[in-house]
């Protein structure tokens, strides 16, 4: 038996998780649908990689310490741009490098003439222009229209969040999301010709409705057809529709499905491919738009990742469960892509529980290991706050599993999927309402013998990590351990020090500054309830992380510090989370190790 054998025969399960190869569903350009971008961890770092389906040859494009995931293709297929930064800190400027014929490094300035800043959406036309958005603490948003061998020029400035939502197939429009009316959790759009006039505007948030929000989809894929296939939550989820902002028709689509639902346009514009995501699953549908007919495309139960309708009339998905590993497929039952290598052990199925909460009803994930409860049990808190848990793969989950722990993920109110409602709930008293829930399902956890009362660890990551700190203090007897990876820490501090996005995403769910609503921000601050901290607590941090910056995170380790409080702190030379495999091993073998050393070994069922 070789050496490498033996060393893989005698790597956990867990560690193989996230160290097998695995890749994205790979992006394709619009008028070269052979040439593919994808984004695999095969040399141990997340990168970008080039593929051509005529030749199956595949090549890496990029190649840094960090990491690389941003990128996209010219629509003719010639070039692939993607997003430069430092180290993680998710500032800096776009890159290219032609499609065939390059070598790892043999790129260019993409935009000469654009000076770093955050990415506020690209969108590439097919007589090479290009309109770039960018952020900066300094101007706010700013979209710049590029024209080859011309000099940028501005269509677009403003102090609030906005990004470029799509350029038409003819080059002559541009949809862009924008929030001037303060609120960064609903965008209104407008679309503008290349000179920056205003052709048309869709705003849900007019007429006192302040929680409509909108965003693009993309524009049909017809030339000189001016057709924006959008979302909308006019009745309370998000649901697509059709707008014409020339002809200023809006034609409402209503498909009679319960969940959120996302479409893309089929590549000949007579279809929608539809991505219908209920109660933490997600399936694929095909709408024919001439029939107004809905037809179910057969995936696994779920959740689908992503997905791509072809030329050749197949859908291209990526599907997962939180037993099975990601796969990409089609609707031929082929895998599309897959990368060399081992493959990541699959792990254990989720349970739902339905518990009722001060909100209404929480969903909540469940995974058990074998033996008998009551488990100590790993509350695993999402990040976003508007995202939500699915039954999706999850290589951090199941190394819980793996070590004896249950794991429970929650869908508190602020996910998204569960309707315009529950996420729209989490305002002013933020943190404090997703805590609520994640108490009620922690109750539920333990009178219905799944959770050890005396080992209930409260962990996550960013938002996840914020409402663990906030939840040891304002809930100390209630988690005998903390694990937190990039969180806020010290809410005012945070909002001083991180980027201007997400300054506007703070004054929209705190309903200001921390100098106008200074007793919110003080409510939300896990700062506050440090002194009441009773668990160990653990904490990650990324030095250049510009979403939970250092400084924040340093105020509260003070704190903690000054109280002689249990506590272990690990940075890492990276930004909002790291791309590099075994980093994120080492990070959560640190997480293992704090938690088996406070808690003891699982007990045997």
């Amino acid at each position: 038996m070789s050496q490498s054998t033996e060393s893989t025969e005698s790597t956990p399960d867990w560690e193989k998780r996230f160290r097998a190869p695995r890749v994205s569903l790979p992006d394709w350009a619009e008028d070269a649908p052979d040439r593919s971008l994808y984004v695999s961890n095969v040399t141990g770092t997340f990168e970008l990689y080039a593929w051509d389906r005529s030749t199956g040859e595949k090549r890496q494009v990029t190649d840094r310490p960090n990491g690389t995931t941003d990128g996209t293709l010219t629509p003719d297929g010639e070039w692939i741009w993607w997003f430069s930064d430092t180290d993680g800190d998710e500032f800096g400027v776009w890159r290219r490098q032609p499609f065939a014929d390059a070598l790892v490094g043999q790129d260019q300035p993409a935009a000469p003439g654009i000076e770093p800043a955050y990415p506020a959406g690209l969108a590439l036309g097919r007589d090479g222009t290009a309109v770039i958005g960018r952020s900066t603490d300094e101007d706010g948003t700013t979209i710049h229209v590029v024209r080859p061998g011309g000099e940028p020029s501005v269509v677009y400035r403003h102090r609030e969040s906005a990004g470029v939502g799509d350029l038409s197939r003819d080059g002559t429009l541009l949809a862009i999301e924008h929030t001037e009316h303060g609120d960064a959790m609903h965008s209104a759009l407008r679309v503008l010709r290349l000179d920056g006039s205003v052709v048309a505007e869709l705003d849900d948030t007019e007429g006192g409705e302040k929680e409509l929000g909108l965003e693009v989809l993309g524009f049909a894929p017809v030339a000189g057809d001016a057709r924006l296939l959008v979302g909308h939550q006019r009745r309370g989820r998000w649901e697509p529709a059709i707008w014409d902002p020339v002809a200023g028709e809006f034609t409402d689509l209503r498909l009679d499905l319960p969940g959120d639902v996302s479409a893309e346009w089929c590549p000949d514009g007579s279809a929608l491919l539809v991505v219908h995501m209920y109660q933490a699953r997600s399936e694929l549908w095909r709408y024919d738009l001439a029939a107004g007919e809905l037809t179910r495309l057969e995936t696994p139960p779920g959740t689908v990742g992503g997905a791509s309708a072809r030329p050749d009339g197949t859908v291209e998905f990526l599907w997962s469960s939180a037993a099975e590993p990601p796969v990409v497929r089609n609707t031929r039952d082929e895998v599309v892509l897959q990368a060399p290598g081992m493959l990541p052990p699959a792990s254990v199925p989720v349970e739902d529980a339905w518990v009722e909460g001060p909100g209404g009803t929480v969903h909540a994930l469940v995974q058990r290991p074998a033996g008998t409860g009551p488990f100590p049990t790993v509350f695993e808190i999402h990040g976003g706050p508007t995202w939500h848990d699915s039954d999706a793969f999850a290589a951090g989950p199941a190394a819980w599993v793996d070590h004896g722990f249950a794991v429970v993920r929650v869908n508190y109110r602020g996910s998204t999927g569960y309707g315009r409602e529950w996420t729209d709930a989490l305002k002013h008293r933020v943190g404090l309402i997703e805590l609520e829930d994640i108490a009620a399902v922690r109750e539920w956890a333990v009178s219905s013998g799944l959770a050890d009362p005396a080992r209930l660890v409260l962990s996550g990551g960013s938002w996840g990590g914020y409402l663990t700190l906030l939840g040891l203090g304002t809930q100390p007897e209630d988690w005998t351990l903390g694990l937190a990876a990039v969180p806020v820490a010290d809410y005012v501090t945070a909002y001083h020090d991180e980027m201007e996005a997400l300054k506007a995403m703070d004054r929209t769910l705190l309903g200001g500054t921390p100098e106008e609503v200074p007793e919110r921000f003080a409510a939300s601050s896990p700062l506050t309830y440090v002194d009441r901290v009773k668990a160990p607590v653990y904490i990650s941090a990324g030095v250049n992380d510009p979403r939970c910056p250092i400084r924040q995170v340093e105020n509260y380790v003070h704190r903690l510090e000054e109280r002689a409080h249990p506590h272990e702190v690990y940075r890492y030379d990276a930004g909002h989370g790291s791309l590099v495999v075994e980093e994120r091993i080492k990070q959560l073998r640190l997480e293992l190790d704090f938690a088996l050393r406070h808690l003891g070994p699982p007990r045997q069922g």
